[in-house]
């Protein structure tokens, strides 16, 4: 089963790296990646395409760095707002909102409120969404039908990597993955995507148990 630790890894980039894991980054700034015309071009086509893409629905399904599997249902609506429902057994519940990411742990009973600015998905909540600026692209790669663009925080490069992989022709959102700064990759990836429409705000609002069954019992 995958556990609290893997779904934590997925969405915060560790605030402190291991230098002995990741010299080049802890040194100084990320090292230059120069795009050309063909990557500049493609670069612009994901940015519209990104800023386009206003809300979501998809099954998903999460590999964890030990190999764990683990599926669900996900909507995304942006600017800050994404709920990842996993699928029984698993206790986990992430929801996004209000500026907060909140995770969930129910058989723990743990839970656990960081700023969306501090996740890697931060980049793909935003607003409006730059590939440049506040974030840097480190490289790009292509295969017969996809393409996948890479993406640090420009002030934090050594925090971890987000990897967003896109199907082409029509371009579409089909996989990220986060590679934080042990080098623990987290790869989720969509699919029966729903694109557009509305969603019940309360998806992106959580309320603590141990609270709601306080107040059930007059505390």
């Amino acid at each position: 089963m995958i556990r609290r630790r893997s779904l934590l890894s997925l969405f915060i980039m560790p605030l402190v790296a291991a230098p002995a894991l990741v010299p080049a980054l802890a040194a100084g700034p990320v090292p230059a990646y120069q795009p050309d015309a063909r990557d500049r071009a493609d670069l612009a086509r994901i940015e519209a395409y990104l800023n386009g893409l206003r809300s979501l629905k998809a099954h998903f399904l999460q590999v964890a760095p030990n190999g764990a599997v683990a599926q669900g249902t996900a909507w995304l609506q942006r600017p800050g707002r994404m709920r990842f429902q996993y699928d029984p057994p698993s206790p986990l519940l992430l929801v996004a909102g209000h500026g907060l990411v909140v995770f969930h742990d129910s058989q723990l009973n743990q839970t656990s409120n960081i700023p969306i600015g501090q996740t890697p998905l931060g980049i793909l909540l935003a607003d409006t969404v730059s590939m440049s600026g506040d974030v840097t692209v480190t490289g790009m790669q292509r295969q017969p039908g996809q393409i996948q663009v890479s993406l640090v925080r420009t002030t934090s490069p050594a925090d971890g990597t987000l990897t967003l992989v896109f199907a082409d022709n029509p371009l579409t959102l089909r996989q990220w993955s986060v590679v934080d700064a042990q080098r623990q990759e987290t790869r989720v990836t969509l699919y029966n995507v729903e694109l557009g429409g509305s969603f019940d705000p309360k998806l992106f609002e959580f309320i603590d148990p141990r609270f709601f069954h306080g107040r059930e019992g007059g505390g």
